[in-house]
């Protein structure tokens, strides 16, 4: 008799890995869905696989029992995360489960979404499949750490990223920026938005960078991109008008002209005027569009204004060993009003990891009740 595998039999990690990687495929463009990866495996042999590709198409698993066909009977499903049971934009996937006659689901983590949550395991239990859970949790919830903030705390998840010199500069005194970090950095970043939903940017950045904003052929994806611009000073001419790359969306508010309004949305660029300009309205807005993950690439009083509205979660800081001085050249954070360092925001979970020449530090920010200096 052939012992049942346990939660933490090889086997289970090795197929649950195959489910990250094929999940990774619908990096970008599954938002506000997960990026979800299935395969079937039947007397240890992979006989189907597939993975989610975007909203309102059919999900990782049943993808991966269409190609099983029979031999998904008696097989085992893996997939990095719990099937659902309800019916959204496609059925219900506990239902194309059990048509299929898989014995044994081995998901990586419980869905957070309250739809979810429990339900699409505890229908396969009751039909009698075994439900294993919890293997690879953590790298599952690594891969779609958008997503269950999104369903958890109804925000995208916030990443702040910058590149600046050892001394804390990201351009200089002449706001001369191009360029801080070396290619393999800057390649790093290219997959980074690859990754997200929509990329920030202020108007300075746009007039004096004039940057694209995209992946630059690292990822199958090119965010949405964003410009907050309290008046639409913006140049006639910028990659950013270029909307049949990627799309562009500009904050604006009635201060900005209408003729530069009409002109924008003429280009097909996206103009929302708002009565505030703050980056927890743009945020919220991203939010209801179904963005999930969100990159902020802007100046210091931008970002600064971004945490204190407490939309930024995770820093993506760049370090590249290069000195360039000046008392009046920026660096990455403008005033957030801490006096004592008792005020200090402080970083959890941090890692550094050479890129070339520069470093990448990534950490989670803690925000703190203030105290008083």
């Amino acid at each position: 008799m052939t012992q049942t595998p346990t939660h933490d039999h090889p086997d289970h990690a090795h197929w649950l890995g195959q489910c990250l990687i094929l999940a990774q495929r619908g990096m970008g463009r599954t938002a506000p869905n997960p990026m979800v990866g299935a395969v079937v495996v039947n007397q240890g042999e992979l006989v189907g696989e597939g993975f989610h590709p975007g909203v309102g198409l059919p999900h990782a698993e049943v993808f991966a029992l269409q190609q099983a066909g029979e031999r998904a009977r008696g097989a085992t499903l893996y997939v990095n995360l719990e099937p659902c049971n309800h019916t959204g934009r496609t059925p219900p996937c506990t239902d194309a489960i059990l048509a299929a006659g898989i014995d044994r689901v081995v998901a990586g983590m419980v869905d957070p979404d309250p739809r979810v949550s429990g339900r699409g395991i505890e229908r396969l239990r009751q039909a009698g499949v075994e439900v294993i859970v919890g293997v690879a949790e953590a790298a599952c919830r690594q891969l779609n750490q958008g997503f269950i903030q999104r369903v958890t705390r109804q925000r995208p998840l916030g990443i702040l990223k910058y590149a600046m010199t050892l001394d804390g500069k990201i351009a200089t005194t002449t706001g001369h920026s191009q360029w801080i970090t070396d290619p393999g950095a800057r390649a790093e970043v290219h997959r980074l938005r690859a990754r997200c939903d929509a990329v920030v940017v202020g108007g300075n950045t746009v007039r004096r960078d004039n940057p694209q904003l995209t992946s630059h052929g690292q990822g199958c994806h090119n965010p949405r991109r964003v410009v907050l611009s309290r008046q639409l000073e913006l140049p006639d001419q910028a990659h950013l008008w270029s909307t049949d790359i990627a799309p562009t969306l500009v904050f604006t508010t009635a201060l900005a002209a209408p003729q530069q309004v009409e002109r924008l949305r003429h280009l097909g660029v996206e103009v929302i005027i708002q009565d505030d300009l703050t980056a927890a309205q743009a945020t919220e807005y991203l939010y209801q569009q179904g963005c999930a993950t969100v990159l902020w690439e802007c100046g210091g009083n931008l970002a600064a204004q971004a945490i204190a509205d407490r939309v930024i979660d995770r820093i993506w800081a760049f370090i590249a060993p290069k000195l360039i001085g000046g008392n009046q050249a920026p660096g990455p954070l403008g005033d957030l009003g801490i006096t004592h360092m008792a005020q200090a925001i402080r970083l959890e979970d941090l890692t550094c990891r050479s890129l070339g020449p520069d470093y990448l530090i990534e950490a989670n920010l803690t925000y703190c009740p203030q105290v008083a200096g």
